[in-house]
């Protein structure tokens, strides 16, 4: 497990903090809560990361055991979100911090810091289509559309190579589109790229990896300085001690 950590943290936008440490979230304008407040993604990258508090000595039985959506444990508070909305809660103020895929954070678009990435849940995000389309020129290809469920990448990606196309945002599976002919080309996160295989697609290009990364929200960051870098640093040092044991 690789991981990376950068004292000086980055920022993530240009916008300035709000003056006087204001906040917006379910917290409201200018409240501070004791607990530091953790948004924790669902899916794939939610037990890593609990074995990550674990670690740390925090009690996450009843995040693994309920349905709960928020859940406190000693001094700190969990909020269990989708992946895309961690990011909101974060840069809002309505979560301290969170851990979340790289691809849900570019996507967001979020102006917020990231200062660990956390070595688990890696995957890329590609450009797919039909076999035929590995050696096309994708300017040529008239009324070029294009399928995903990160419309704000996708853009990103094709606008940066000089391409124009309609990117059709779907929810579901996206690898349907080409075969009902909705879209020429997807851009989906993959793995090992068995899911393409099977549905008669192929990888055309890379976009990026991703994996898990801590983020922290900017205000936090100032106002509560001492005790996100000392859990920065207590994270840092736990998955360095497991690399180490592996």
């Amino acid at each position: 497990m690789t991981l990376t950590l950068t004292l000086s943290l980055k920022r993530r936008g240009n916008k300035l903090p709000r003056p006087n440490g204001e906040r917006v979230g379910v917290r409201g304008i200018g409240v501070e809560m004791n607990e530091l407040t953790i948004a924790l993604a669902k899916g794939r990258l939610l037990a890593p990361s609990l074995e990550i508090f674990e670690a740390l000595g925090y009690d996450v039985r009843e995040v693994r055991a309920s349905r709960k959506l928020v859940v406190e444990s000693g001094d700190v508070r969990f909020l269990i979100a989708k992946p895309m909305d961690v990011p909101i809660y974060v840069e809002h103020g309505a979560a301290d911090v969170g851990i979340v895929g790289q691809d849900a954070l570019r996507e967001s678009g979020v102006n917020v810091y990231e200062p660990l990435v956390l070595g688990y849940g890696a995957c890329r995000l590609v450009v797919a289509g039909k076999p035929a389309l590995r050696d096309a020129e994708w300017r040529l290809l008239a009324g070029l559309r294009v399928a995903s469920k990160y419309p704000r990448c996708t853009q990103k990606y094709f606008s940066a190579r000089g391409l124009s196309a309609e990117v059709i945002t779907l929810y579901g599976s996206i690898e349907l589109a080409p075969m009902v002919h909705l879209a020429d080309l997807i851009v989906d996160v993959v793995d090992t790229g068995r899911t393409l295989r099977e549905n008669g697609l192929v990888e055309l290009d890379e976009v990026f990896k991703s994996q898990a990364a801590l983020i922290v929200n900017r205000a936090s960051h100032t106002l509560r300085a001492s005790e996100i870098r000392g859990l920065v640093e207590k994270i840092n040092g736990t998955q360095t001690n497991a690399d180490e044991r592996r």
